[in-house]
């Protein structure tokens, strides 16, 4: 991935991100097992810890459920205060200084060259 945005309402595969140098992802992650699945070499991943990224995401969420209908997103809109915290935002290493909208590296400042 090398920009835009994605929101992954479903599992990952194994090595996720490899290789993403741009963009944003967010991760419906209710079984709490990204953190297994993310190659962590070129980005860092944390909670949704603003109100700015609070908002993108579920625009692009309550977006996905009008257009298709989604079971699942529509859980999601119907309960976002508690489902959110089920997201993960990546983003890449060298992107983290360049967001118009920062994230606050509070959960996952480890993973940060």
């Amino acid at each position: 991935m090398t920009g835009g945005t994605v929101v992954i309402l479903g599992d990952v595969g194994d090595n996720f991100a490899a290789g993403m140098t741009g963009g944003m992802a967010f991760i419906y992650d209710k079984s709490r097992e990204f953190e297994k699945k993310v190659n962590s070499e070129s980005v860092i991943w944390q909670n949704i810890e603003t109100e700015y990224w609070y908002n993108f995401l579920k625009k692009l969420v309550l977006q996905h459920k009008n257009e298709t209908g989604s079971l699942i997103s529509q859980n999601i809109i119907a309960n976002f205060e508690e489902e959110v915290k089920y997201f993960v935002q990546v983003c890449p290493k060298e992107m983290v200084n360049k967001l118009q909208n920062p994230i606050t590296l509070k959960s996952n400042e480890k993973n940060v060259s």
